[in-house]
Formats: C-alpha cells, sequence, structure tokens
C-alpha cells in the first residue's frame, strides 16, 4: 500500500498550529506507518511536490505567502485551512484595523527602544500586503480545522477520516473550547 504525501506550511502565524500537531507524540509514529511528507519543517523540503494532503497555518500577509499558498494549491488534491489565523486571519489581521504604513512607523521608526530609525526596505524582504487575508481569499480551500491552535485529537481525527476515505467530520467534544 502506499503512503499518503502530505505536506505543511506556516505563513503568517506563530507556528502554534504545527506545535499542536507534534502534540501527538507517540500517534505519530503510528500515522508515519501511513503518510510522508513532502515539503514541511519536519523535511525542509523547499517547495511543495505533487501530494494528497496539504496543511496550511498562518494568514497571508506578504507576497510570498501568496506564492506559496498558489504553489501549495496547485499540488495538492486537498488542502485544509488549519487553525485561526489560516481560517479568518487571527492575531495577525489585528493589523488590518489600522494604515500598513502607520503599523511599520510604529515598529520601526515610532517604537519603544528603537536606536536606528527606519522601515526596511530590500529587496529580499516580502512584499508586504495592505492586509491580511485568510488563505480562502486566495485559493478554495476543502476542509477547515479550527482552533487556536487545534489539538493533536483533531488533527488525527480530519486525517484518519482522510485516510479512511471519508469526508471529515469533527465532533462537538473537539470543536468545543472551554
Amino acid at each position: 500500500m502506499s503512503k499518503i504525501r502530505i505536506a505543511t506550511t506556516s505563513l503568517a502565524g506563530c507556528f502554534g498550529c504545527h506545535m499542536s500537531f507534534l502534540d501527538m507524540d507517540e500517534r505519530l509514529v503510528a500515522l508515519l506507518e501511513h503518510v510522508e511528507f513532502n515539503r514541511s519543517p519536519f523535511t525542509d523540503i523547499k517547495h511543495c511536490g505533487s501530494c494528497d494532503i496539504g496543511l496550511i497555518e498562518g494568514g497571508v500577509s506578504n507576497a510570498e505567502n501568496v506564492h506559496v499558498l498558489r504553489e501549495f494549491r496547485d499540488n495538492c488534491k486537498i488542502l485544509i485551512a488549519v487553525g485561526a489565523c489560516a481560517i479568518n486571519g487571527g492575531v495577525p489581521a489585528m493589523r488590518n484595523h489600522f494604515n500598513l504604513r502607520e503599523c511599520l512607523e510604529e515598529a520601526y521608526v515610532n517604537g519603544a527602544g528603537v536606536e536606528n530609525p527606519q522601515i526596511p526596505n530590500d529587496v529580499e524582504l516580502p512584499l508586504l500586503l495592505d492586509k491580511v487575508h485568510p488563505i480562502h481569499d486566495v485559493v478554495r480551500v476543502d476542509y477547515y480545522l479550527p482552533g487556536c491552535p487545534p489539538s493533536a485529537d483533531e488533527f488525527l481525527k480530519i486525517l484518519g477520516d482522510l485516510l479512511a476515505g471519508e469526508a471529515p467530520s469533527l465532533p462537538y467534544n473537539l470543536l468545543h473550547y472551554d
């Protein structure tokens, strides 16, 4: 039996969803009997190849995020928005209430402790978008895995359903946060 290929990436976010994925602990070993990773922080592969499932965490805040997201959509049969930032912009989208120039000036010019006030302007830096977007604003998303971050149990459930050839269905106890 061939293994399901999974790719993961983090856009504008905190990387908490990947950390939660790792919280599967020893259950990750059992999952690895059925899956292999393509592009992922686990493999350090830089570009997404042909995959069955793509897991995207983080919002879309710059041109590089757009490029990576489109590459994933082009190469992944199933694309899953993982966590609040991918689903609705999350904490990074808090800057959407302000003018981008004002945000940059506050961080790099007027911020506390700034010693050499200048807004970075280097061709190596990805161009910032005026707003942070959820990933469904840029590409078609097949499934959503909510949470900040989603639990390891949620990852296991959605991947288990997909491995079984079923549409993912998260029970209430995995979606109820209190």
